[in-house]
């Protein structure tokens, strides 16, 4: 299978996040906590989908590779050792794909000229980036913190936490302001609000690069 191009370079990271998002809730849903677990996995699956489909060349020699290699080894080796303090190194991994990822994502898809179908993927893409990016900074400080918020159960391990977080960033994000779970400490409170003001701006600068290039194209068929 080759690398995708430019024109359609955004399926396979959105149907990437999709499945991570799916496979996060259907483990916590339907499977105990030992399943979580298997979540890593399928995490670092998603991440080489996303550095094969994001661009179109190099992609053994790209160095946004080296990240979910990363990964891959952290996970197994905090497996093999159960030591709690890999998890933090993990998810500060993830953390850092992630925004990677979201970086590149946005300087494609954002004033860039014509709009298609692909870009319109990439917004999309981008969107459920950073919701995912708010969840791994409210299950990082929940693990230094534990009181940072108030969530339904006492658990405090990351692959049972993260689930949760990600539910909470979207609704975060979207302002929706459901309430059970809610922050606790001054710095959660400031990621929360700060999420929020992210999540309208992100919109508002979608909407003005759509117009944008919008208007560009029709001033370029006059």
């Amino acid at each position: 299978m080759k690398p995708m191009d430019q024109q359609d370079n955004f399926v396979y990271l959105t149907f990437a996040l999709i499945l991570l998002l799916l496979g996060t809730a259907l483990a916590q849903q339907f499977f105990d906590d030992s399943a979580q677990r298997l979540m890593q996995s399928t995490t670092v699956i998603t991440l080489i989908v996303a550095v094969w489909g994001v661009e179109s060349k190099n992609f053994i020699l790209r160095k946004t590779f080296i990240f979910p290699l990363a990964i891959l080894l952290v996970s197994m080796t905090s497996n093999w050792l159960g030591n709690a303090g890999f998890d933090q190194f993990y998810l500060l991994l993830l953390l850092s794909f992630f925004i990677s990822t979201a970086y590149k994502t946005a300087k494609q898809v954002l004033f860039t000229g014509k709009i298609d179908g692909n870009k319109i993927l990439g917004a999309i893409c981008l969107y459920l980036l950073l919701g995912l990016i708010w969840a791994i900074l409210f299950t990082l400080l929940q693990l230094e913190f534990s009181d940072s918020f108030h969530i339904p159960h006492s658990e405090n391990q990351w692959f049972m936490l993260f689930p949760d977080f990600v539910y909470f960033s979207f609704v975060c994000m979207t302002t929706l302001g459901l309430g059970d779970i809610t922050p606790n400490l001054p710095v959660a409170r400031f990621l929360v609000y700060l999420e929020a003001i992210v999540g309208q701006f992100y919109l508002a600068i979608l909407v003005a690069s759509l117009i944008g290039s919008r208007m560009s194209a029709l001033t370029e068929q006059k």
